[in-house]
């Protein structure tokens, strides 16, 4: 702002400009007293600032939305504010900035109607040539003019033959909705898993269920799938959290569990840990609604989880799956080629869609692959359990019928 000013002597004259408190005070003519300032990413300080224009730069990279809302509701008092955001995009859906991005777009599509939001969107289509110069363009419309032709040309020759970089460049020059961090599965692909299935059809069908119980504070995921007669498999996960600190729980990994909870997509246990009890009962209500034949488990916590269980007289058909690569290997395989050929169908359930995000996987030195909590950079408790459901879903095989009801059958 100071640089525009200095370029206008007109409005140069008519300003202050307070450097060591990165301030600007208008001294004369129209908006006289007006101050316009920088401000901290302390949230709690911006109460009632009552701004009449606010430009947030950067709101893609924010640790979370609380700046971000405590200036965008702080404007009540004016009669026409204004609040302008400049930002990269987000590499996740759950960001706010990616919210006002797909609410933008809806409001170009006409399926909502708000004429006082304004979307303007530069990025590549996620199916363009990422290393074609007309590609760039769509995303740097300054390219070749502000914007150096010769950088976007040396970090997409480093991007190609450095597989590791081209995440990046794709958030940060292509603009597209990309974690610069190599993921397991590639978004475009889990995204177009999103169907959903009515879940009333699903009462009493054949399922088979992935549990991943986390530490007494952590994310417990409770997964089962549905085979259908399609083809096609139905996701159905439950989430679990305690409820205390959720809000600091929230701003440490970057996610809105405190508003997931809101919506139904996640459940708070009330207390500062998991309740296994809470746990086993909505397992065992699951269990009577629908034809869980097997249930897979880790051995972390569970003798905890099988005595609340056995205190609910429920009696479930666990089969132990180990989470090293013996066990994991086949099952991530089986999710994999589930995802890149569009048979699942996970409904879109937001936790379920940070842990795909998240999930890395580690391999050892004989090809084995198995989801690595320790390198991923956030909670991936849903697709593990996930992978453990299908997994077990196709290795189960149904009893065999007695001697004589076999010859019945023939």
């Amino acid at each position: 702002m100071v640089a525009i000013l200095h370029a206008h002597p007109e409005l140069d004259d008519r300003c202050n400009v307070i450097r060591f408190r990165k301030e600007i005070e208008v001294l004369s003519g129209d908006g006289a007293g007006s101050l316009y300032t920088a401000l901290s990413a302390d949230a709690g300080s911006k109460m009632g600032l009552s701004p009449s224009f606010t430009v947030y730069d950067e709101l893609g990279s924010a640790p979370n939305r609380d700046l971000f809302d405590a200036m965008d509701t702080a404007s009540g008092a004016r009669d026409n504010p204004m609040m302008i955001v400049i930002s990269t995009q987000a590499a996740a859906d759950h960001a706010v900035m990616s919210e006002l991005i797909d609410y933008g777009l809806r409001v170009h599509d006409g399926e909502i109607v708000d004429p006082s939001f304004h979307l303007t969107l530069y990025t590549s289509p996620q199916d363009a040539d990422p290393w074609d110069p007309e590609t760039w363009a769509l995303a740097n419309p300054a390219i070749g003019d502000f914007r150096s032709l010769q950088d976007v040309e040396r970090q997409a020759a480093q991007a190609r033959l450095v597989p590791s970089k081209e995440s990046a460049f794709r958030n940060l020059i292509l603009n597209q909705r990309v974690s610069a961090v190599s993921r397991f599965i590639h978004k475009a692909e889990w995204d177009a898993c999103g169907g959903s299935a009515d879940l009333q059809t699903l009462a009493g069908r054949e399922c088979y269920g992935g549990l991943d119980l986390g530490a007494t504070r952590d994310l417990t995921a409770f997964v089962m799938m549905f085979p259908g007669d399609d083809g096609q498999v139905d996701v159905l996960p439950y989430f679990f959290m305690p409820e205390t600190n959720i809000k600091e729980r929230s701003n440490e990994d970057r996610v809105p569990y405190d508003l997931w909870a809101q919506q139904g997509y996640l459940t708070l246990i009330p207390g500062a840990t998991i309740d296994p009890s809470y746990v086993a009962n909505v397992i065992g209500n699951a269990a009577m609604t629908y034809d869980l034949k097997a249930l897979a488990y880790n051995r972390w916590r569970i003798e905890d989880l099988k005595r609340e269980l056995g205190l609910l007289g429920t009696h479930l058909p666990l089969v132990l799956h180990g989470q090293g690569f013996k066990d994991m290997s086949p099952a991530v395989d089986v999710l994999e080629r589930h995802v890149a050929e569009r048979i699942l169908r996970h409904g879109g359930n937001p936790v379920m869609n940070m842990c795909a995000a998240n999930a890395v996987i580690t391999r050892d030195p004989a090809g084995g692959r198995k989801l690595d909590k320790g390198k991923a950079t956030g909670r991936i408790d849903g697709l593990v359990a996930l992978a453990m459901a299908l997994s077990v879903a196709q290795r189960h095989e149904p009893e065999a019928l007695p001697a004589c009801l076999a010859e019945l059958v023939q």
